[in-house]
């Protein structure tokens, strides 16, 4: 430039420097940084926020905070140029801490400010998300970015209902969704499964051609997936343009959680052939199916190809799915013998899958070892303590089961309350074990003593073995009838027309009484019911479970 007579100035800077962050040419922008600072116009804000910008896409983040404390003067691009520059790195608690900082200089978070933290956006404290909601209470304008971010928080921290609750606010204040805001919202869909709220969203979708979108059609296939409709999601896979391993990852997985074991194992085998390679999620995915559906030989298999042909290191999370396939497959002794050997330090989800073995199969021994290890590892996690309480209960060991509740007792550790959900004409419905709160109770409580009523005429015996030993009959039979997830299926029964399939969302293991209630209740109404708890999906149809009993 100066060559032909031209020099740069300060408009021609921010330019170029912006061209260098749009290439991420960090040497260019050294080049450019050198310049500027010999002609003098490094204290000019416009170069001195392209600066920050450059080294902030960079990956440069010291450079950036250097450039930032050095500029005379600063405005709110200064700072969002290093909110940007945190969240492009995935530091998000860093990026909410420039944002604390900006505003004790009294300078208002913008609409520019959210739209910087979207790509960090993560799992979180509660105290950040507090902290980014009131942000965006604050603003005086919100855009369409705005709400993504603030709705992308709720989902990233496991607030799924507030997530949903946003989302439709955004209708009401006239913000129309784009592809973007769908897929983040779609994740909180499934979690809750709100499958008519999906189904209105892909709808849209289809409306407004905003197909093909892998990011956008991935979400939709993993919010029918957790929603249970393997049917939907394999349409929205079917009719993909191209397909990447999350697409395939995510199919396997969903026909794995239903029981269908053999559909995600041939999945697998067709997307090998169709050229993509595995990642190591991908066979995550398809030895968790083997695991749920018991087919051992395969699972074996899939490990040695995992390690032998694609070269895979087994992560921690593959030797959980074995230790899980083995223990479930009653060979207890294999899967202890798979932990002694393991190259790194066994977690408390290899321990608990072992644990969880040793209760269906009854082995004390290894039970007790893999409850030491748990209580050391978790010593809060009041689960553990349940496992091992039902395998001495099982055992007829009551003093030992005195003994567990004694100590979670000293411990002040509660068994975390069984919570359920169904979705009913676009709205959510929470009932916790007992629950009494909702208006509907006495309908519900009456209805569900019929409901018993016919299913002891079926032959139904209520599971009491693993009940407290210390109360009478009458009361246990009474604690197992108002789990939640009974409440939850004989509301759905009372709000919908006869026929109409039912959707629960449980947030712990489905007990032995409960899945043998929902047997009977699918053939005494002649219901499809989906239980969907945090190892699986059990579909009930006709007095049989889409699982075989094999959970």
């Amino acid at each position: 430039m100066s060559s032909c007579g031209f020099e740069p100035d300060n408009y021609t800077y921010p330019c170029l420097l912006k061209t260098c962050s749009g290439l991420n040419s960090l040497w260019f922008g050294l080049q450019i940084h050198g310049a500027v600072v010999k002609v003098g116009l490094d204290s000019n804000l416009f170069i001195g926020n392209g600066l920050v910008s450059m080294y902030g896409k960079c990956g440069c983040l010291v450079e950036a905070r250097r450039v930032l404390d050095e500029m005379p003067n600063r405005d709110v691009v200064s700072w969002n140029s290093m909110v940007a520059g945190y969240a492009q790195s995935g530091r998000f608690d860093d990026a909410l801490e420039v944002c604390r900082e900006m505003e004790s200089l009294r300078l208002k978070p913008d609409t520019g400010t959210m739209a910087s933290l979207l790509p960090a956006v993560t799992n979180t404290s509660s105290e950040n998300v507090s902290y980014v909601k009131e942000m965006f209470s604050k603003l005086d304008k919100k855009n369409l970015v705005s709400w993504n971010v603030m709705i992308a928080v709720y989902v990233n921290s496991s607030m799924p209902a507030e997530a949903v609750d946003l989302y439709s606010q955004m209708d009401v204040q006239g913000i129309e969704p784009d592809a973007i805001s769908f897929s983040i919202v779609l994740p909180a869909c499934g979690d809750l499964s709100a499958l008519l709220l999906g189904r209105q969203i892909h709808k849209y979708v289809e409306r407004k051609k905003l197909r093909p979108n892998l990011l956008l059609e991935n979400a939709l296939i993993d919010m029918y997936a957790k929603c249970g409709s393997l049917a939907e999601a394999r349409a929205v896979f079917d009719g993909m343009q191209f397909r990447d391993v999350v697409s395939w990852t995510s199919m396997i997985s969903a026909y794995g959680r239903s029981g269908k074991g053999c559909d995600a194992v041939a999945l697998f085998s067709k997307m090998q052939n169709s050229g993509l390679c595995p990642d190591s999620i991908a066979f995550v995915s398809v030895l968790s199916a083997c695991s749920h559906s018991g087919l051992l030989e395969e699972g074996r298999y899939n490990f040695k190809l995992m390690t032998e042909q694609y070269k895979i290191i087994p992560r921690i999370e593959h030797f959980a799915c074995l230790v899980d396939l083995l223990g479930r497959a009653g060979k207890v002794e294999e899967a202890y013998s798979i932990i002694r050997q393991m190259p790194m330090e066994p977690n408390e989800r290899v321990w608990g899958a072992l644990l969880g073995a040793c209760r269906v199969y009854s082995n004390m021994d290894i039970g007790l070892l893999a409850a030491d290890h748990l209580f050391r590892l978790a010593p809060e996690q009041s689960g553990y303590y349940v496992l091992l309480s039902n395998i001495y209960a099982k055992a007829g060991r009551w003093n030992d089961v005195t003994t567990i509740r004694s100590v979670m007792k000293r411990k002040g550790l509660k068994k975390m309350p069984a919570v359920s959900n169904v979705e009913i004409n676009d709205r959510v419905y929470t009932f916790l074990a007992g629950d009494q709160s909702h208006t509907q109770s006495k309908e519900i409580y009456k209805e569900l003593d019929v409901l018993v009523g016919k299913m002891k005429e079926a032959g139904y015996v209520p599971e009491t073995d693993l009940a407290l030993h210390d109360v009478e009959e009458e009361d246990k039979e009474y604690h197992l009838a108002v789990h939640s997830e009974k409440l939850a299926i004989v509301f759905a029964i009372l709000n919908t027309k006869p026929g109409t399939p039912i959707r629960v969302t449980k947030n712990l293991r489905i007990c032995s009484d409960c899945h043998i209630a929902a047997k009977l209740i699918s053939k005494i109404t002649n219901r499809y019911i989906t239980i969907r708890d945090t190892n699986r999906f059990h579909h009930f149809k006709n007095g049989v479970c889409s699982c075989g009993d094999y959970w």
